[in-house]
């Protein structure tokens, strides 16, 4: 491997570095849009559970912040129960776009590196090809001819070796996204019809 890198020279540089990049991004995302982090099993349930109790608090309201990008909107919701439907749906809605960004964030510089590395491995194709031209006007050298040949292959290798996974991985986070944000507004949309229907049978019995 060391011996390639001798071989391509410096153009390889740039692609070792957007590798780097992309390995750290796949894996931070990976981690960060881990089910368990995003929408945990059963919380609707156990927040719904809880607040037909009375016992929504402010210590519980602060550990479901905290607890998951869900339990953040299901929060916000809940601080605006006592508002009207349209003004705690708003509230939901900015809290399910922070969401949204929070999830999405890196994707873009993801994506961007796997566009980028198949021009970082052309630009290494062009320096050998150069390499290439040069050996012509100097007689020939086979020995600089194969260098230059090399170049130009390695470099285009690496690039679609770079750019493939980055791409798959862009594309597979993106999926995953808005398949959250899809559940996370269904979930959001349950607790608001959970929360006003109860209102509305609690103000029907206190005026029976």
């Amino acid at each position: 491997m060391f011996a390639i890198v001798q071989t391509i020279g410096w153009p390889i540089w740039p692609l070792i570095f957007a590798s780097v990049v992309a390995l750290a991004l796949i894996i931070e995302r990976s981690a960060a849009l881990r089910r368990s982090r995003v929408l945990p099993a059963n919380l609707l349930q156990d927040v719904l559970a809880l607040h037909s109790r009375r016992q929504i608090n402010a210590d519980v309201m602060a550990r479901l912040e905290r607890s998951s990008l869900l339990g953040f909107v299901l929060a916000a919701g809940l601080r605006s129960e006592r508002e009207p439907r349209e003004i705690a749906a708003g509230t939901i809605e900015v809290a399910g776009a922070r969401a949204a960004h929070e999830m999405s964030r890196y994707l873009t510089l993801l994506g961007s590196v796997g566009s980028i590395a198949p021009l970082l491995g052309l630009l290494g194709t062009v320096v050998g090809m150069i390499e290439i031209f040069a050996s012509q006007q100097n007689g020939s050298s086979p020995q600089q001819l194969a260098q230059g040949i090399s170049v130009a292959l390695y470099s285009t290798a690496f690039g679609i070796i770079v750019a493939v996974p980055s791409v798959l991985a862009y594309r597979h986070f993106r999926t995953r996204v808005d398949d959250f944000l899809v559940e996370m507004e269904q979930q959001s949309q349950q607790l608001v019809e959970a929360l006003y229907n109860e209102g509305s049978n609690v103000l029907r019995r206190s005026e029976g």
